[in-house]
């Protein structure tokens, strides 16, 4: 793709830019998304500390971005979260207020950061949609994680109206794809499930699934999600969030995921629930009315199409893979 005529140069700067949504933006950036006029800088917590103010200004001051995409964070599952849930808040306060004071003193024209869904209010009415993040409570099995990451909205908000910076966030559904984090005690639900069914193959046991089943989610492809980031940075321009998600239509309930990994890696094993396990959230469906409005005929993967090539990769990668 060419670079818009008269643009000035972008250098723009990724945080946690080797997880899971990192690489995926290095990928649709490498074949075909990226400009002429972007220099692209992807840099990893081997790069700098950013729980440091001090090693966060030296990233800024070394790399001179005048873009951030901000990914970096404590991230985990559920039952790291119900652990842990004062370590979250305390590590991810202070990447995020790091990342968003040095943007601010180097000049940085715009940072587009991530936020979660399960920021919202566990008491809601549904669809949730961006105008209803911060009226109640999130649900308390991580609320150290969610209140972080509202601050975000907060000193956005915050940092135009005193200084006139640029800064918005996006709130993507439930993200899964290559290079995710496979972990089953810590990772996220999907890609423990991925994990589960292929040791369950290989020592040809049974497939055990943590909860009931039934809780429903919106699940966005990492691919999907790495586009749609790319256009907000380009051209989305409220400081009001946005979410980033698949419609309410295509929703899946946790029995429904486990079964399309369980196509897609052709287990023929028995599926088992085990229900003294905690299900978390039984729903958190989000309204994608403001990006449809915006991006009406965005394309997303169709949902096991996404299965089958994360569970490829992952099967391909299991070496490498994080777990």
């Amino acid at each position: 793709m060419g670079a818009p005529q008269g643009a000035k140069p972008k250098r723009i700067l990724v945080t946690g830019g080797t997880g899971l949504v990192g690489r995926a933006i290095q990928e649709v950036v490498a074949n075909g998304e990226g400009q002429t006029d972007e220099e692209w800088v992807f840099v990893s917590s081997r790069d700098a500390d950013l729980t440091s103010a001090v090693e966060t200004r030296a990233l800024f001051e070394k790399h001179k971005p005048t873009h951030v995409i901000h990914l970096a964070a404590m991230v985990g599952g559920l039952f790291k979260n119900i652990r842990c849930n004062l370590d979250f808040w305390r590590r991810n306060i202070h990447i995020n207020d790091n990342v968003l004071h040095s943007a601010y003193e180097c000049g940085v024209q715009k940072v587009v950061s991530c936020l979660s869904t399960c920021i919202f209010p566990d008491k809601t009415t549904y669809p949730i949609d961006e105008t209803m993040i911060h009226n109640g409570p999130p649900h308390s099995s991580n609320f150290g994680y969610s209140y972080a990451k509202r601050m975000i909205d907060v000193q956005n908000r915050g940092y135009f109206e005193q200084h006139g910076c640029r800064f918005t966030a996006v709130i993507p559904t439930n993200v899964f794809g290559p290079h995710d984090n496979f972990n089953i005690e810590d990772g996220h639900v999907l890609p423990g499930l991925i994990h589960k069914v292929y040791l369950a193959k290989q020592n040809g046991s049974a497939l055990t699934v943590w909860g009931t089943g039934k809780p429903r989610r919106q699940f966005i492809y990492s691919l999907d999600l790495a586009r749609l980031f790319v256009w907000v940075l380009r051209e989305y321009e409220e400081v009001e969030p946005i979410i980033l998600s698949v419609g309410e239509e295509d929703e899946v309930s946790i029995r429904e995921a486990a079964e399309a990994i369980v196509e897609a890696m052709d287990f023929r094993g028995e599926l088992v629930f085990d229900t003294t396990k905690a299900d978390g959230q039984f729903k958190k469906t989000a309204s994608n009315a403001k990006l449809r409005h915006y991006l009406p005929n965005f394309q997303f993967t169709p949902f096991r199409q996404a299965v089958k090539e994360t569970c490829t990769w992952f099967s391909t990668n299991y070496a490498s893979a994080r777990k």
